[in-house]
C-alpha cells in the first residue's frame, strides 16, 4: 500500500497543483512560519524530509561509493554541469522577468530529488546508484547550490551565497547527519518510521507545490505561455542530455538510464524553500511548476523504460 502511494507520486503532484489552482487559500497556509516560532514551515517540512532520507541510509553506503566511483562521479558532475548550464541557457532566451529567471536558475543549481529514487526503480535502473548519488549530490549541495547561483544569477539579482549556506546547513546537511545517526544507534527500532517516510516526503513536497503554485497563481496567468514552456524545456533537455552525458561515458544501459533520472529530476521543494526565504515568492514559482515537469516527464519515462526489453 505504500509503495503504491509513493509510486503514484506524479498523481498527488497533478491533483495537488489542480486543487491549489482551484482553493489557493487550502494550501497557501503552509507559507507561513510554525506558532510562536520564527521557523517556516516549508524549512521545517524539507527538514524532516531530509531526516527521513538520513535513516533510510548509513555510514556504510557512503563507503559504497568508492565501489563505483567512476559512476558517481560522472553522475553527480552531470548533475551539477549540465542542469545549472541549461536553466541559465533557457533563462537568458526566455525573456521572463528577473524573478522568475533566478528561479529557473535556481532549482536548475539543486540537487537531484528523493522522488528520482522511485523513478529509477520503476525505470528498471540501478536503485543502490540512484540512493548514493541523490545522498552525495544533496550533500554536495550545501555548497554548490549557492555557489552555482551566484555564478549564473548575481546579474540578475544579489545573491547572498553565505547565507543561502547557512539555510542549507539547516535544512539539508543536520538533518541528514542526524538521521545517519539516528539509523545507527537504533537500527531496527525505527523500521516503521523508514517505511513510513517515503509517504511523508510526497505529503509535504505536494504542500509545497501546491503552496507556491496557489501563492503565484495571478503572475503564472500572466505569463505562462513563457513560463511553461521554458521549465518544461529545462527538464526535458535534462532527462535527455543526462542520458547522452551517460552513454557519451561509456556507462551500461541500467546505469544511463539512472544519470537521466538523476539530472532531470531536481529538489524542486529545496528550490522552492530557498526562493521564499532569500528572495521573492515569483522566484518560487518555477520551482513549483518544475516539480510538476519532472515528475510527470520521469513517469513517462519510467513507463517506457519499464516495459523495455534491455541488454544490461
Amino acid at each position: 500500500m505504500i509503495n503504491r502511494i509513493v509510486n503514484l507520486f506524479w498523481l498527488w503532484t497533478i491533483l495537488g497543483v489542480a486543487w491549489a489552482w482551484i482553493f489557493p487559500s487550502h494550501f497557501t497556509w503552509f507559507l507561513g512560519k510554525i506558532p510562536g516560532t520564527e521557523i517556516g514551515l516549508i524549512s521545517a517540512g524539507l527538514g524532516i524530509i531530509m531526516l527521513g532520507m538520513g535513516i533510510t541510509l548509513s555510514f556504510e553506503d557512503f563507503r559504497d561509493c568508492f565501489k563505483m566511483p567512476r559512476w558517481i562521479t560522472l553522475g553527480v558532475a552531470g548533475q551539477f554541469v549540465i542542469m545549472p548550464f541549461l536553466g541559465w541557457t533557457i533563462a537568458t532566451i526566455s525573456g521572463l522577468p528577473n524573478e522568475f529567471k533566478l528561479g529557473i536558475i535556481l532549482v536548475s543549481c539543486c540537487p537531484g530529488g528523493t522522488a528520482s529514487n522511485v523513478v529509477t526503480f520503476l525505470a528498471k535502473g540501478n536503485v543502490a546508484l540512484s540512493v548514493i548519488m541523490t545522498a552525495c549530490s544533496t550533500l554536495l549541495a550545501v555548497w554548490l547550490t549557492p555557489l552555482l547561483t551566484k555564478a549564473y544569477a548575481s546579474a540578475l539579482l544579489e545573491i547572498d551565497a553565505s547565507a543561502m549556506m547557512l539555510s542549507m546547513l539547516g535544512i539539508v546537511l543536520l538533518p541528514i547527519i542526524g538521521g545517519l545517526l539516528l539509523n545507527r544507534y537504533l537500527g531496527s527500532a525505527l523500521r516503521p518510521v523508514k517505511e513510513f517516510s517515503p509517504v511523508i516526503s510526497v505529503f509535504v513536497i505536494v504542500l509545497i507545490v501546491a503552496a507556491t503554485v496557489g501563492a503565484t497563481k495571478p503572475s503564472i496567468i500572466t505569463y505562462w505561455k513563457t513560463l511553461i514552456p521554458a521549465v518544461f524545456a529545462v527538464h526535458a533537455l535534462g532527462f535527455g542530455l543526462g542520458y547522452f552525458w551517460a552513454k557519451f561515458f561509456r556507462m551500461p544501459e541500467k546505469e544511463s538510464r539512472t544519470v537521466s533520472i538523476e539530472v532531470g529530476m531536481q529538489n524542486s521543494g529545496l528550490g522552492s524553500s530557498l526562493a521564499k526565504t532569500h528572495f521573492t515568492m515569483l522566484a518560487a514559482a518555477p520551482c513549483a511548476i518544475s516539480a510538476f515537469f519532472h515528475c510527470i516527464i520521469g513517469s513517462l519515462l519510467a513507463s517506457y523504460w519499464g516495459r523495455k526489453k534491455s541488454k544490461f
